[in-house]
């Protein structure tokens, strides 16, 4: 998973925890205010049953005059909702003795037990003739006329009243919980760059340090990545030391070997004989053997390696002029293609100059007039092909030109390792080397190798 990625799922997963909670308050809030202007609509009805109670008087025989109540515009308008509803109680019951405008042909259905006189106001949940529900509190009162019944007054409102200016908050809870939750999610997405900056600079620095272009991780991490840098750059320290002793132990070891074998070549070049020429021959392949598991070694340590990083021209270019001097006495023309680049082989220059050696120098031995070499990249490889204008390789004897100690012809000196070794640098590397048609007329070997950036 790349850092892309990783900061799409934390900032979707935190912008999804956000709203949920977002959406949770909002909630919340909206169910306080709602139980608050309940609260209110309740109040004020409490304020008009109030009045409603002091301005009721009685009236013989069977009335009720409602006098001195303050006026409300709602009352007097029908089907506004607000109304108030007064029922005679006692052994001649009667409903809606007297009722408000309001209520016009309507009659509030009350439940049957009504409160006792003198215990306050109950609050009640109705439903007028239409359906609508409302809002209602009630009192039972007893007035000081002898032949007055007890009396029941009820106040009621359309629960309809409380939805627009729930409507109203909803709306302005909706914008300002909108921006707060715009505001949240560029303060996450900006805290969340913050905190994911560190990991971007870390990956920069492996990406660094694997293309060849830094041998650790510099910079200044913080102290929750320090350790892991460190660590690392430990690490790439053990691997380095651990390269060059693997260098200077092959180095040792050539040294130690060569030794012997120089001295055993020199007595046996003073003799005569078959037994000389034996020695002769067994210490020339001798020396082949340990060049080769050498260079084999050696490339096997490098790929283990970090930081690589050898640009391939200017070896090429060394390897054209000697190889011109080499071949000087058949007048072989070593040539680097115009459109050569200059790109980087992500190994060893060593490794970079046996294969290359190797190639440049088959060419020449089989080259007419010319040689050519060429650099180009293929994806992220580079690719060196080396051109000659000789009589070519069979296609049946491509393949076998490689194995170790394979000479497709005898008449030219070498021991049939130097292709092989090429064969094994590359795969070792992770490469390939192949024999294809030349557009010279000869051969063709093109060697391709993991491109350093």
């Amino acid at each position: 998973m790349n850092a892309g990625s990783l900061r799409l799922r934390l900032l979707a997963g935190m912008l999804a925890w956000m709203l949920l909670t977002i959406a949770l308050v909002g909630w919340g809030l909206r169910t306080l205010f709602q139980d608050h202007i309940t609260q209110q609509l309740q109040a004020q009805l409490t304020v008009q049953l109030d009045q409603l109670s002091a301005a009721v008087d009685w009236q013989a025989p069977d009335r009720v005059s409602v006098g001195g109540m303050a006026a409300d515009p709602r009352l007097s308008q029908p089907l506004s909702g607000l109304y108030w509803q007064i029922d005679r109680l006692g052994p001649q019951p009667q409903a809606a003795l007297a009722r408000s405008r309001s209520l016009w042909d309507q009659v509030l259905q009350l439940p049957d037990a009504a409160p006792p006189p003198g215990t306050g106001f109950r609050p009640l949940a109705l439903q007028d003739s239409q359906g609508h529900a409302l809002l209602a509190v009630e009192r039972s009162l007893q007035l000081p006329d002898e032949e007055a019944p007890p009396l029941r007054l009820v106040v009621a409102g359309d629960r309809a009243l409380l939805a627009e200016p729930l409507h109203r908050f909803t709306q302005m809870l909706l914008i300002a919980l909108g921006i707060l939750a715009l505001c949240l999610a560029a303060a996450v997405a900006v805290q969340l760059h913050l905190a994911l900056r560190p990991l971007a600079l870390l990956r920069q620095g492996l990406a660094a340090v694997h293309r060849g272009q830094t041998q650790r991780l510099d910079g200044r991490y913080p102290q929750e990545l320090q350790p892991l840098v460190n660590e690392f750059n430990h690490v790439l320290t053990q691997n380095a030391d651990m390269v060059q002793r693997a260098r200077t132990q092959a180095g040792n070891l050539a040294h130690a070997v060569h030794t012997p074998l120089a001295i055993l070549a020199n007595a046996s070049a003073q003799e005569q004989g078959a037994l000389a020429q034996l020695v002769q021959e067994q210490v020339a392949l001798a020396k082949r053997q340990v060049d080769y598991h050498l260079a084999h070694a050696r490339a096997a340590a490098a790929v283990r390696a970090t930081g690589l990083h050898t640009p391939a021209l200017a070896p090429v270019q060394a390897l054209l002029r000697t190889m011109q001097r080499l071949h000087a006495e058949r007048a072989i023309c070593f040539e680097l293609a115009p459109q050569a680049q200059n790109l980087a082989f992500k190994g060893e220059e060593q490794d970079l100059f046996e294969m290359l050696g190797n190639l440049i120098d088959n060419a020449g031995k089989w080259a007419r007039q010319r040689v050519v070499v060429d650099i180009q990249p293929q994806g992220s490889a580079l690719c060196i092909t080396v051109d000659d204008d000789g009589p070519g390789i069979a296609p049946n004897q491509r393949a076998r030109m490689f194995e170790r100690g394979v000479q497709l012809d005898e008449q030219h000196p070498g021991s049939g390792l130097g292709l092989n070794i090429v064969q094994t640098l590359a795969h070792t590397y992770g490469g390939s080397v192949e024999a294809l048609d030349s557009p010279l007329g000869g051969a063709r070997l093109q060697l391709c190798l993991p491109g350093a950036d």
